[in-house]
């Protein structure tokens, strides 16, 4: 299974279509295989460009920060997980998922750069 989430240094960037690139997580049988960055410089706001990025990285799993509807639309089309609404460093967000203890929280983020958290 292959995890990405978008990257703001070491946290997870809380702008989806901003991120500059992503960290791609390889997982097998709940243990950490591989890691490795991908560029997305050239696809920030490109959400088809960005779903078929991650899509060719064989990854089934988004965990991200804030995301905007046409993104979260494009990866869901693509039959992709996504877990939103998470922030943090993302070494202790892959640690929370290993254990189970992240949740999709529905953060959809509008386009007047406000972000809504429940």
């Amino acid at each position: 299974m292959k995890i990405a989430m978008p990257k703001n240094g070491e946290l997870i960037n809380q702008h989806f279509g901003k991120s500059e690139s992503f960290l791609v997580v390889t997982m097998e049988e709940g243990k950490i295989i591989d890691k490795k960055e991908i560029s997305a410089l050239k696809l920030q706001h490109n959400h088809g460009g960005l779903s078929n990025l991650l899509l060719d990285e064989g990854v089934s799993l988004i965990i991200t920060g804030g995301i905007g509807a046409g993104a979260y639309n494009a990866l869901k089309e693509n039959n992709l997980e996504v877990i939103r609404g998470v922030n943090g460093k993302i070494e202790e967000v892959l640690l929370a998922y290993l254990k189970g203890e992240l949740e999709d929280k529905n953060v959809v983020c509008n386009h007047n750069g406000e972000h809504h958290n429940h």
